[in-house]
């Protein structure tokens, strides 16, 4: 049995994460979610917390999780629309031969 190669390995990867279309709206939801708790946990350390330690570390945890969040919905904006481009322009189109459609 013949292994495929890297590139061809993922290609497809590629192609199976462009076509998970609900998975992929889930995760920038969930990013943009983590970004804005993220920024309100900054705003209140920078405009309702008087100077402290409390208060850098309430900034700190705050962008923290905003990086986290903007990493999380780049990855699901760039699944939702660079990859599904990526993926009309590499495959063919070919029938699913699960599908009971039949085109005359």
């Amino acid at each position: 049995m013949r292994s495929r190669s890297f590139r061809q390995r993922l290609r497809l990867r590629l192609i199976r994460r462009a076509d998970n279309v609900r998975q992929n709206l889930t995760i920038l939801l969930i990013g943009t979610g983590i970004f804005m708790i993220g920024f309100i946990a900054l705003v209140i350390a920078q405009f309702m917390l008087a100077e402290s330690l409390q208060r850098e570390i309430i900034a700190l945890i705050g962008l923290i999780l905003a990086i986290c969040g903007a990493i999380t919905a780049a990855f699901g904006y760039i699944s939702l629309s660079i990859l599904r481009i990526f993926r009309f322009l590499l495959t063919d189109h070919q029938p699913d031969p699960k599908s009971d459609k039949h085109h005359d």
